[in-house]
């Protein structure tokens, strides 16, 4: 069963992203060590798209694995 809208937001805020509005029912979600925005469709009562929860869950393991360096250093 895919997510919807709202938890991949959700999942995108508890990891520090920040979201601006776009056009109609868009978001653009940015982290300021991630170098690529996130632009989430929709409502946040729709299904997400399988291609959206694959972004999602890469950048969020992009993240992980910079703390991750920054915590060895």
């Amino acid at each position: 069963m895919p997510k919807k809208i709202r938890e991949l937001k959700s999942l995108l805020l508890k990891a520090g992203f920040t979201s601006r509005s776009g056009k109609g029912s868009h978001t653009k979600w940015k982290h300021s060590k991630l170098s690529k925005a996130i632009i989430i469709p929709g409502k946040d009562g729709d299904d997400a798209k399988t291609y959206l929860e694959k972004q999602v869950n890469e950048s969020l393991e992009e993240l992980k694995n910079l703390e991750e360096e920054e915590t060895e250093e």
